[in-house]
This record gives C-alpha cells, structure tokens and sequence, in this order.
C-alpha cells in the first residue's frame, strides 16, 4: 500500500493580496532573487500556484513542490483523464481502487457535508458541469431548470461509499460524479507546507489561486501582512488587513467566476439543494486557521451556509481548532466577524 501523504487533520477571489515591505507582492514566473526571495510558479488544479522561499539554499526543494502538485493533479482532478477522481466519475457505479490519499479526502469532505447537512455536498458535478464557470464564452447562459432539475436527481452525498482497508470508493448511482474543488487546494497546501517543513525550509509564502499559507515569519523577524481585497473592485482595494505569522487564509466570494445575464449575477459558489447560485446576501467569507483544509473547507461552507448558521458551524468547529476565525462581507459590504479574528480596517 502506496504510503499516505503527511496531512493535518481537518480542513476563491481573495482576494488576499500579501504586501511585504508595504508593497504588493509581484509574482514572476521563474525564481528570481530579490529582496522578497526566491519565487516560482506553476500551473495546476485549474490555477496558478506560487512557491516563495527566502533563503537560497531553500530554492533546491522547489522541485520536489513541482512534482507533489503533479501527483496531487494526477488524484484530484476531476477534469484529467486517468486521474482517480475521473476513474471514479466513470466507472459507471462500479468500485474503484484508487490512492489512500484519495480516500482520505473523500472521507474527510464527506465528513463536511454531514456536518453542514448538505449545504456542500460532492456530488454536485453534473449541476456544476451545466454551469460551466470555467467556460470563457462571452455569451454564456444559465441552464435550463429541466436540465437542473434533471442533475439534481443525482447529488446525493450519502450515496458515495469508501473503504479504507481497501481504498476503494463506489457511486451507488451511476450517474454521480464527486468534485472535491471546495478542499483539495487546502489539502495540498498542507501538503506542501509539510514537505518543506521537513526539508528544514522555515519561511515561505505557499499560495494556490488565493488558498495562502504563510510559514514561520519573514526572514528579518516580522510577520507577513496580509490584505483582503474588497469584492467586486477593479482596483486593489484592500478592505481588512492583518499581521499574522505561521498560518493559513482562505477567502471564498461570489465574484471570482461568474457571469451576468439578464442584468442578474450568476456565480460559481452553487447550492446542491438547488441547483443554481447561492442567494444569501452575502459576497465572500475569509477563514484563518491553523490548517489551510479546515480554511478551505469551512470558507464555501460558511458561504453557503450563510451567516448565521455559518457562525454555528464556526463555533461548533472551534472546539476541535480553537485558533479558526472567519469573517463575512455581505452585499451592503458590512463585514461580521468571529472574536479573536486578527483582521482590521485598512481604511477606518
């Protein structure tokens, strides 16, 4: 048996901007020394991810990072051929063997889905995949209710079965298909952070498509600061901002991929039980916490939720991971945030 990957137990757009020395961090697309460290760039998971290391010895384990994303692709894109996530989208209802990491992710996001009682669920992808946020179409349309009625039918996460002895996962139904977008990049970014933990790496910047992770401090001592942009502004209007060490920021909205149609506003954070967008009046929720899987996770579940049974989820998740706080921005951009979340006005 294939060993499983170091994890930490429990677990888009920002966005969260990282300002060191006051200044916007820019990214480059091959390491480049400077003042801000050595920087690389890759393309996985459907975003960019940035690997920021500042001692240059620290630069010979940037490779490795390389290739834990690739095998991380090669499991949990849904959209890959070959990948397990595909294998078990299409074997028809049939079991699949796939890799102990995998099972470990399906477990733990079912794990969520109950504790939300279906407000995320995995086995959203036939209703996400009529959405087609992804799709650059300048024309893009929202489906037809049959169409999502029709995919409803087949999201139901309690029909997904896992055996970890075995690490094999079944659909019941046939037609399911299970996508893991709202944790994979949390548990990758932990992933990531453990592998340069154990390579002696003490302070880096892990960044996949807004999912940060910022490790130890900045090489002269200081914390990184980071910024929360505000949503639906062209410009890099930081709205809260933060000086935090040795931690994880996830920020979910509904302004990262979306289209407007009919002067109405369609967004990619959808509702299982409905089928279309979210409509709670709210535009984005940011999570800090210790683990950047529970920040993942919990970011699209309180989302969803909405604030206050979000809030319940929130204090519920606390007693296991006390160091988690969340805020939520709704549409009058009126901020809520649970005590003890290190945020504050960047304009007061």
């Amino acid at each position: 048996m294939k060993k499983i990957l170091k994890y930490k137990k429990f677990t888009a757009a920002i966005i969260c901007v990282l300002l060191l020395a006051q200044s916007f961090l820019m990214i480059s697309c091959v390491p480049v020394p400077n003042q801000d460290g050595y920087t690389e760039v890759y393309y996985f998971f459907d975003t960019f991810v940035s690997i920021t290391v500042y001692d240059e010895k620290d630069k010979a384990f940037l490779p490795d990072i390389e290739e834990y994303c690739h095998q991380c692709d090669d499991l949990f894109n849904r959209h890959l051929e070959g990948s397990d996530i595909y294998r078990i989208n299409h074997a028809g209802g049939e079991v699949v063997t796939v890799d102990p990491n995998t099972v470990f992710l399906v477990a733990t996001a079912l794990d969520v889905c109950s504790k939300t009682d279906g407000a995320i669920d995995i086995t959203v992808a036939p209703v996400l995949d009529l959405w087609d946020f992804t799709s650059d179409d300048e024309n893009h349309t929202p489906p037809s209710d049959e169409a999502i009625k029709e995919a409803l039918k087949h999201v139901d996460y309690k029909k997904v079965r896992y055996d970890y002895e075995t690490c094999e996962v079944k659909l019941q139904d046939p037609k399911a298909a299970i996508d893991l977008g709202f944790i994979a990049k949390g548990y990758i970014a932990d992933g990531i952070k453990d592998k340069l933990t154990a390579s002696g790496v003490e302070n880096a910047i892990i960044n996949l498509g807004g999912n940060i992770v910022v490790m130890g401090t900045k090489p002269d001592g200081s914390n990184y600061n980071i910024g929360i942009k505000k949503p639906f502004t062209e410009t890099n209007e930081i709205m809260m901002s933060a000086s935090v060490h040795d931690t994880s920021i996830v920020t979910s909205g509904v302004y990262e991929r979306c289209f407007t149609y009919n002067g109405k506003l369609y967004h990619h954070i959808v509702d299982p039980k409905t089928g279309y967008p979210v409509e709670n009046n709210l535009y984005q929720v940011t999570v800090i916490s210790d683990f950047s899987i529970c920040a993942d996770a919990l970011s699209t579940s309180l989302l969803l939720l909405g604030k206050e049974k979000g809030m319940s989820l929130l204090r519920l998740t606390q007693e296991t991971f006390p160091e988690t706080h969340a805020m939520f921005v709704d549409d009058q951009y009126k901020y809520y945030y649970s005590e003890g979340f290190p945020f504050s006005t960047a304009n007061p």
